[in-house]
């Protein structure tokens, strides 16, 4: 379990950045959380687009005291914690982490900072499978066990924007 672990990305595959820096906005600001792995990712889109500040608040949820263990390493030591967690993400915590709602949370209330501070202007987020799920969930009123049913790959996009009317999805895990 990969969450606050400052571990790199992998950009080897440069025509899939390329495809995907194609098919972003040119002149979208671009924003992305403050862990090397989204970092690099953003340096590498960085081009046609006003950079902003990296936000830690776009960080992937934070499994403490789990954090970098397989899932089955952790399952033999708290069978029913760690499927709690999993099968009924909302309020249950691994030791010294945060909840599905804690990330949900963290993660809307910083969208709603950049929509504030930039209203009118496309957005692109470079964030992590978590925060994506969390701004997912919203957009499209799920609870978290339907949101955990979608595949978010490394290097898709995922398009929201939000009107007058509320948040709308158009595209889930697209990869260019």
């Amino acid at each position: 379990m990969v969450g606050w672990s400052d571990v790199p990305a992998d950009l080897s595959d440069t025509a899939a950045l390329a495809r995907l820096d194609g098919y972003l906005p040119k002149g979208a600001l671009l924003v992305s959380s403050d862990l090397a792995r989204a970092i690099a990712t953003a340096d590498v889109l960085d081009a046609s687009r006003q950079r902003l500040r990296h936000d830690p608040a776009l960080r992937e949820i934070h499994f403490g005291t789990w954090e970098m263990r397989p899932f089955a390493e952790v399952e033999a030591e708290t069978p029913d914690q760690i499927r709690a967690f999993w099968n009924t993400p909302g309020d249950v915590r691994p030791p010294d982490g945060e909840s599905w709602n804690d990330l949900s949370a963290r993660v809307n209330a910083a969208i709603d900072r950049l929509l504030a501070a930039h209203q009118g202007r496309d957005i692109v987020v470079v964030a992590h499978f978590g925060a994506i799920l969390a701004a997912l969930q919203r957009a499209e009123r799920l609870s978290p066990e339907a949101v955990f049913a979608h595949r978010i790959d490394n290097l898709s996009v995922t398009s929201m924007s939000h009107q007058g009317s509320g948040w709308q999805s158009h595209v889930i895990n697209h990869t260019p």
